[in-house]
């Protein structure tokens, strides 16, 4: 896809349960505009579903700066967080930061803080999943990601097998942990109309509570975000996921089921800026 194109064409791996054949294996990516409402979101849950089939360049301050790489590894170079003097963000929509500057820093702040929404616990929510969706993607896609969304989220046998109710609620006394946390974001493209950024994070997921089949877990991942400049904000129109990179675990023991609940419960998520 062309940088810039108003079409949501995204290339992804359709996970096997949904698909219908079942086993942790996964498709491999493939091209589809006629997939586009389905595979456009279904990469979000790909973390949730492989739980599920387990065992058991300098910033600009200009609206108009050129190309800032090629996206490959030598063009696309990672940049400090520094103070710039500039305000991040100016506000708040549906709790999601908004209002980003039409730089590139603003659109990698907007790609870390749009990933933590999509990939929160909130999705699984019919209210919420709609004001983040309204928020995050532009406005010519939003309405065909919504209807995607509310498709997949609402797969009554998908919520069961990771241990949620017909709702998308946990079971009383289970506390559902779904949570993004980016560890770094890489710019791939930039323009004054549109931006590639990578968003490198950490995904939490599972049921946290005495009993839990499906205790919470760890994984990685890294989203490639192709935004637009739409209605005075970074918006996203498509975007992949590839696993990693993955860091080697270190040799710590598991919290217990009450810590895990209480750190969720207790420790709130950040705003995050470049």
């Amino acid at each position: 896809m062309s940088l810039g194109q108003d079409g949501p064409p995204t290339r992804t791996r359709l996970p096997e349960p949904l698909a219908g054949t079942g086993g942790p294996s996964r498709r491999p990516q493939r091209s589809s505009r006629n997939l586009v409402t389905v595979v456009g979101v279904v990469v979000l849950l790909i973390a949730a579903i492989a739980f599920a089939n387990r065992g058991g360049g300098s910033p600009s301050d200009s609206p108009d700066a050129g190309s800032r790489g090629t996206g490959s590894s030598n063009g696309a170079r990672s940049q400090p967080t520094s103070p710039t003097g500039t305000k991040p963000v100016d506000g708040k929509n549906a709790g999601i930061p908004t209002g980003y500057a039409r730089t590139d820093q603003g659109a990698q702040s907007a790609a870390a803080n749009y990933a933590v929404a999509l990939g929160s616990d909130g999705m699984f929510n019919a209210n919420r999943r709609a004001d983040i969706v309204g928020t995050v993607y532009a406005p010519d896609v939003a309405a065909g990601q919504r209807s995607a969304l509310n498709k997949v989220y609402s797969d009554a046998a998908f919520l069961k097998r990771i241990g949620l109710d017909a709702d998308g609620s946990p079971p009383e006394g289970m506390t559902f942990v779904s949570r993004t946390t980016p560890v770094g974001t890489r710019l791939d493209d930039f323009s004054g109309k549109a931006a590639v950024v990578e968003v490198w994070y950490s995904s939490l997921f599972g049921l946290a509570g005495e009993g839990s089949t499906n205790p919470v877990s760890e994984s990685w991942y890294t989203n490639t975000f192709r935004l637009k400049w739409a209605d005075g904000d970074w918006r996203i129109v498509d975007f992949e996921q590839k696993d990693g990179p993955v860091p080697v675990g270190r040799d710590q023991a598991a919290s217990s089921a009450e810590d895990m609940s209480d750190a969720v419960n207790g420790f709130g998520g950040f705003t995050y800026a470049r």
